[in-house]
């Protein structure tokens, strides 16, 4: 493991009670973020319904990395909630608020709290690709098998 110097900005509206993302344990990959709402308030979500979550924070990456935002597991098993465009992505180029889109996939209504633990933030390094356009590709055992192909046949199921 390495350690990558990140400059964070606390915006004017974070609360400065609430911590900066950190990680919760010596083998965690992603950091906790948390809702940072202006009016220290929360946000009930009915299901079904989608939240933008501010988290009061800007971050400047280094270039060549990203940070993706991802749900965290427990909040999706006991309530439902997930991030809808899992995995979010920051850009390196990227300097405003970072902010989390929930989704209540879950039948009942979700209470949102200032200060809660709603998603979690992956920096990893970015690797670009460039095309190069082919008369044909290379074939493989799979080929063209569309969705769930790999999973159909020889007794496997679906």
């Amino acid at each position: 493991m390495t350690d990558l110097p990140v400059r964070i900005l606390r915006l004017p509206h974070h609360d400065p009670d609430l911590p900066l993302p950190g990680y919760e344990t010596a083998g965690a990959a992603g950091m906790d973020l948390r809702a940072c709402f202006p009016g220290r308030d929360g946000r009930e979500m009915a299901p079904g319904a989608r939240l933008l979550v501010p988290t009061g924070l800007a971050i400047a990456l280094p270039e060549g990395f990203e940070a993706q935002v991802r749900p965290r597991s427990g909040l999706a098993l006991r309530k439902g909630i997930t991030v809808a465009n899992a995995p979010g992505t920051v850009d390196s180029d990227y300097r405003g608020e970072v902010g989390v889109i929930l989704i209540n996939l879950g039948g009942e209504p979700v209470h949102v709290e200032h200060g809660d633990r709603i998603a979690q933030m992956v920096v990893a390094p970015v690797t670009r690709a460039v095309w190069t356009e082919a008369e044909r590709l290379d074939d493989t055992d799979r080929g063209a098998g569309g969705f769930g192909s790999t999973g159909v046949g020889a007794g496997r199921g679906v």
